[in-house]
């Protein structure tokens, strides 16, 4: 039986319409981003020698971090072997990291080769960490294609930049 709903619960996030509609940075961000010297206001939480980690600005779950390599390469067969190595050691990194600050229930880990894959950077090659909870897909983004995140970004960068801080590089 369906039962007929009188009004509709709105959800509003702003931030999400900022992102579709708004002027896109010229270049390449994962380029832009690490020569600006400003790893706070970025959202780079650690630099190694040939990638860093940087939070999704627009982020799937709390917590969702990228692995990036700083030469800018659309493939992983274009990596050297010590990037590809780097790349390994940040994403178990991540993983220690994001276990140790949220205590997901499990992790995504994964990178989308090319436009058609689904890549928002598709020049510039990246992994993505999501940490994930059972029960994280709810109605909002099941049906509204909309993810809630309850955190503020300023407190997650603080947050995991404390813990990230405590691992060398």
């Amino acid at each position: 039986m369906l039962h007929e709903h009188k009004y509709m619960e709105k959800l509003y996030s702003p931030w999400r319409l900022d992102y579709i509609l708004g002027e896109k940075e010229g270049g390449c961000i994962f380029c832009n981003k690490p020569q600006a010297d400003d790893d706070k206001g970025h959202l780079i939480l650690k630099r190694g020698k040939l990638t860093f980690i940087i939070m999704n600005l627009y982020p799937y779950n709390n917590g969702h971090l990228m692995i990036v390599p700083f030469r800018h390469v659309d493939r992983l067969q274009e990596l050297t072997d010590k990037e590809l190595c780097e790349l390994g050691t940040m994403t178990r990194l991540c993983e220690r990291v994001l276990t140790e600050v949220y205590h997901p229930d499990g992790l995504n880990i994964g990178m989308n080769l090319g436009e058609a894959a689904g890549a928002g950077v598709a020049d510039h090659l990246h992994i993505h960490v999501v940490p994930r909870w059972v029960g994280d897909t709810n109605f909002v983004s099941t049906l509204g294609n909309t993810r809630v995140i309850p955190e503020n970004m300023e407190e997650a960068y603080k947050k995991l930049k404390k813990v990230f801080d405590t691992y060398e590089s």
